[in-house]
């Protein structure tokens, strides 16, 4: 009786993400609502946490990014990076995948590669680059960036004190484990895709575009005007110092507890300090950019980072709500065999992230049963990339707009839907990233 009770209850969550998901937008925090009202006032689950230190972190954080958008401050930093990038355009695949992981990395949201895409796409056509090679691995970098971004909402949520940080680990795990084994990832990556598909010039959708004229095969590099604008504002650099001088305080401070002040013998949380850091840092970049406040809110960085912060309360809720509303039976049934086998906690994380788009929401939702299963601490943090598994289906913002940025059609879904040219990336992103952190926990014996 009370595993058909618990299974209705996990089909009603699973279907309450499944239609959030086909509706889109903050439908995903709607229907995890939705959720929460079912399992708490018909099946008399008492509601679990709200994740709110997640949602202040997400406000926090985008605010500051969104103020740097405003400022000029993105479209700065995006001219310095296609400056790069085009004097290395032989090395696009593997520098193209680098640079939108460390765009995300520092500003903890993967919808900074938007700007990026367009560019590698460009950069590979005209160097006659199958453009699918850096893009597959570029757009999957982007997610991979935010695993180890030490102010991004998945970060802040695994330290949090009611998950991970209540089990001795600080952003310092993190960040010494995740950066290490992406960045190796996404280099290997970027090796496989360069003998991925056939050379641009060989691809039938490629010398159809041709034929047709809608592709010029003798195109040249050359910097736009808008790039050299950009580059040229000199707001729009204090405001990037502005905004890296808070990533650099958050990264102090997560690394030094000891620099974080104490009340009362409690040490400042992480998550408190990244809020004041950020909204602190959001002013001044303000200030020295001299931003319309008004730009700030209506700029496409603050509206995805407000749907995120909508989806993360309904269907965070709503999970932990569920999980330890049913802690009990997880914890009867299925701990023994997790414990001998953690990789396939992996696994569930990765089939969750699919459904809930965010890694944000799937940390929230799964890591207080693993914290409950007994699974190491040091094992979970290794584990941490596999949230990113929404590669699977081609259907998140990121990798629609690398098809669309696409114009030699190389990039694409595949007649089966699930066979297309983010899957082999993905797929290895998430495995060596995996196990290599598992090797770095052992071998530094964090």
């Amino acid at each position: 009786m009370a595993t058909a009770l618990v299974l209705i209850q996990l089909i009603i969550v699973l279907a309450m993400i499944f239609i959030g998901a086909r509706v889109g937008s903050i439908g995903m925090g709607i229907y995890g609502m939705v959720g929460v009202f079912i399992l708490v006032f018909i099946f008399g689950l008492p509601p679990g946490k709200i994740p709110i230190d997640v949602m202040l972190i997400i406000v926090s954080v985008i605010t500051a990014a969104s103020a740097l958008q405003a400022a000029g401050g993105l479209d700065y930093m995006v001219s310095l990076a296609a400056r790069f990038l085009r004097k290395h355009p032989d090395r696009i695949t593997f520098y193209g995948p680098l640079t939108t992981w460390l765009f995300c990395l520092l500003a903890g949201t993967a919808h900074t590669s938007y700007s990026l895409l367009p560019i590698i796409s460009e950069i590979a056509t005209k160097s006659k680059i199958r453009p699918e090679r850096p893009l597959s691995v570029a757009t999957v970098a982007a997610s991979l960036g935010i695993t180890g971004s030490p102010v991004s909402a998945a970060t802040a949520a695994i330290i949090s004190q009611d998950l991970l940080g209540a089990q001795g680990i600080e952003l310092k795990h993190i960040l010494l484990v995740c950066i290490p084994a992406s960045l190796v990832a996404i280099l290997v990556a970027s090796f496989v895709q360069n003998f991925v598909g056939k050379p641009l010039e060989e691809d039938p959708e490629y010398q159809r575009r041709v034929r047709e004229g809608l592709i010029s095969p003798d195109e040249e590099l050359s910097e736009s005007e808008e790039e050299k604008k950009a580059r040229e504002n000199p707001r729009a650099k204090w405001s990037v110092i502005a905004f890296l001088l808070g990533v650099l305080l958050v990264v102090i401070f997560g690394s030094f507890p000891s620099l974080r002040p104490s009340f009362g013998g409690v040490r400042l949380a992480m998550s408190d300090t990244i809020e004041i850091v950020m909204m602190s840092m959001a002013a001044v970049i303000l200030l020295v950019g001299k931003a319309d406040v008004r730009k700030a809110v209506s700029g496409n960085v603050f509206g995805a980072g407000m749907n995120a912060m909508v989806s993360i309360f309904g269907i965070a809720w709503m999970g932990d709500t569920f999980f330890n509303g049913n802690i009990e039976f997880f914890t009867t049934h299925i701990s023994g065999i997790v414990s001998q086998y953690p990789f396939l906690f992996a696994v569930a994380l990765f089939l969750m992230s699919i459904m809930l788009f965010s890694q944000a929401a799937t940390v929230r939702t799964l890591y207080p049963l693993g914290i409950a299963l007994g699974i190491s601490p040091l094992a979970l943090v290794a584990m941490f990339p596999a949230v990113n598994g929404y590669f699977f289906l081609p259907n998140y913002p990121t990798e629609v707009a690398a098809i669309n940025f696409d114009r030699t059609g190389t990039t694409r879904v595949g007649k089966y839907v699930i066979n297309h040219s983010f899957q082999l990336s993905g797929f290895i992103t998430t495995f060596v990233s995996i196990g290599l952190g598992y090797l770095i926990i052992s071998f530094m014996h964090l």
